[in-house]
């Protein structure tokens, strides 16, 4: 019986894509590296630490990954504050409060800084819906390394076949399946060069993943 949902932020709630594109690519000009879109592409879903330690390995470089990753969000919380723009992903409010209505425990689990999350949560008002949060910024390993979705279920209260993952990166699908969990792929116009391959349901609208439709794929 489903229990839980664990969402993905980036691209499942938010369409930050656009806004980390900005403020990677100015932290690039400032240390002076030129990063390819097909390299680029590949990191996404990984924590930014993670991120900036293979970038500093790929050109050799002296700065720490850790500058690098203070020089990206720098520019990330100016874009940020400036965007007035930026919005929830259409359709994941209706989500978000359909699950918590029909009595699932709701956890994010995110690539993203703490800092990060917590902004687009105080932004949109999301933590009365939300049981917990979990930053991968905080744990060892990255996605597609399934410890951020094992403790996200942990946090639940739930065995992994009781919940089920909602992502939107190649990273974050083959997370959720090797921490043996029904992963949802959120396949947005937003989102650019992912496997979808290994997600047990693909999708373009959270409509058709409403509480009464998805709880089917856990009565067999």
């Amino acid at each position: 019986m489903l229990k839980a949902a664990i969402f993905d932020m980036d691209g499942v709630i938010v369409n930050s894509e656009p806004l980390h594109h900005q403020a990677y690519h100015a932290m690039f000009d400032e240390v002076g590296i030129a990063v390819p879109t097909s390299l680029y592409d590949s990191l996404t879903g990984k924590s930014t630490i993670n991120l900036c330690k293979q970038l500093k390995s790929h050109f050799d470089l002296a700065l720490p990954a850790e500058e690098m990753v203070t020089i990206k969000r720098q520019h990330y919380d100016v874009i940020f504050e400036s965007d007035k723009d930026f919005d929830l992903i259409k359709g994941v409010r209706n989500l978000i409060q359909n699950y918590y209505d029909n009595g699932l425990t709701l956890v994010l689990a995110s690539s993203s800084s703490m800092p990060s999350i917590e902004r687009v949560f105080q932004r949109f008002d999301l933590n009365q819906y939300f049981k917990g949060k979990i930053s991968g910024a905080d744990l060892v390993a990255s996605k597609p390394h399934p410890e951020i979705f094992i403790k996200a279920a942990q946090m639940a209260g739930f065995s992994a076949q009781e919940c089920l993952v909602i992502e939107d990166a190649t990273s974050g699908i083959e997370a959720a399946k090797a921490a043996g969990i029904f992963c949802v792929a959120f396949d947005s116009e937003h989102t650019k060069s992912q496997d979808y391959s290994k997600a047990d349901r693909l999708i373009n609208d959270f409509e058709s993943i409403q509480f009464e439709a998805i709880r089917k794929d856990f009565e067999a």
